[in-house]
């Protein structure tokens, strides 16, 4: 009976987030199409995309510090913010191209999701301990693959930006309130509101130093690829192929790339219960860190082979981040572990404010083959501390 339970709560659970986190890169999937319809600048691109991880960031803060997930039932709050999400995405609909009002809609999108993804990681963790890499794996594979729903719509949509802003909006309500067919698992508990020695233990103490810092190196990478793959995809495409067919294939890459990421955190989450998360969130950096700067060095080549290592580096670069995040949840004192992981996902999405807003300018000046190698940067660093990890057994 409890295995069942478990299974059909995690599946309402992964269904919920899927659904709900479709509506996060909305709008970096049918920018190409809002460009041509608005003629928006480099900016105001950029913060389309980055404005909802803005929000994020003010939302996971504004939770940590409430406890709103601690005194109420988490999967309301995940329901209650799915449909908030998806109304506020909707108003895209109604809202000038590039305007100040869409960009503010896209932080409140943001904002809500913070209700979505780090309170669904709440549940997910209350299901077990000893596979905790599996079932933080499996919703993080859940929060990509909702993730590519954006660009698989946008592929299917063609140049219909709106019916796109439809689609998610509504797949993200509906599917969002299925979290509440679910139940809350034996290790489900209370945590303490936001502590400030929640933040000191983040420099205190080496075990989780050292993969919240891992964690920054795989943020400053993940997200800048992610709302920008297709651009990417596209540019180089453009060399050897029309410009409308170029577009089109470097939806459906990123739209690929990113679902393969999500498939991939499964497997990586069964590893890292069996041969180490550190172990995994190694090989996942220097995979995904080798995998960019492949793709600089083939950029503008033979489409195929772009195509290809966009591929690889898509699965590559996301199935560290669970491993990151159950590592620090097992090192944590367990009254102080909700809110080390709120704060964990603050930072790092403040974070990613920034690589995603700097990248198409930085491109704009120096071209997507320097940025590419910038993004390496990231995994770079993030390998040398879990190695330091690793290596002194901390």
């Amino acid at each position: 009976m409890a295995a069942s339970s478990k299974l059909t709560s995690m599946t309402c659970l992964v269904v919920a987030q899927m659904c709900a986190m479709s509506l996060w890169f909305t709008a970096a999937a049918i920018l190409p199409d809002m460009i041509r319809e608005g003629g928006l600048d480099e900016t105001r691109q950029a913060l389309l995309t980055s404005m909802v991880q803005a929000g994020f960031v003010v939302g996971a803060l504004a939770i940590s510090i409430s406890g709103i997930a601690d005194r109420y039932d988490p999967r309301k709050v995940v329901a209650i913010c799915a449909v908030g999400a998806a109304a506020a995405n909707a108003l895209l609909l109604i809202t000038t191209v590039g305007s100040a009002a869409a960009i503010a809609a896209r932080f409140v999108t943001g904002v809500l999701l913070a209700g979505v993804y780090p309170v669904g990681m709440k549940i997910a963790t209350g299901w077990g301990v000893r596979d905790r890499g599996l079932l933080v794996g499996i919703l993080v594979g859940a929060l990509t693959l909702g993730t590519s729903t954006s660009y698989f719509a946008s592929l299917l949509g063609g140049q219909d930006w709106r019916g796109v802003v439809v689609a998610t909006s509504v797949v993200g309500a509906v599917g969002g309130l299925l979290v509440c067919a679910g139940g809350l698992g034996p290790f489900h508990a209370r945590a303490p509101r936001f502590s400030a020695r929640a933040i000191l233990l983040v420099w205190t103490e080496r075990r989780i130093r050292l993969p919240f810092l891992g964690y920054l190196g795989h943020m400053w990478e993940l997200y800048a690829m992610w709302a920008w793959a297709a651009a990417i995809a596209s540019a180089s495409y453009a060399a050897s192929l029309d410009p409308i067919d170029a577009v089109r294939l470097g939806k459906l890459t990123a739209a690929l790339a990113i679902g393969l990421g999500g498939l991939a955190c499964i497997p990586a989450g069964l590893l890292g219960d069996r041969i180490g998360k550190a172990e995994v969130t190694i090989a996942a950096m220097i995979a995904s860190g080798t995998a960019a700067l492949l793709t600089a060095a083939s950029f503008g080549g033979p489409a195929w082979l772009t195509f290809i290592l966009i591929m690889l580096w898509g699965i590559a670069i996301i199935p560290d981040s669970a491993q990151f995040s159950a590592l620090i949840a097992d090192a944590a004192p367990a009254q102080l572990a909700g809110s080390i992981l709120a704060f964990q996902t603050a930072v790092g999405f403040g974070l990613t404010i920034f690589t995603v807003q700097i990248t198409p300018l930085l491109a704009a000046r120096v071209g997507w083959v320097a940025v590419l190698y910038v993004l390496a940067l990231g995994p770079g660093l993030g390998t040398v501390a879990m190695w330091r990890l690793r290596r002194t057994g901390a």
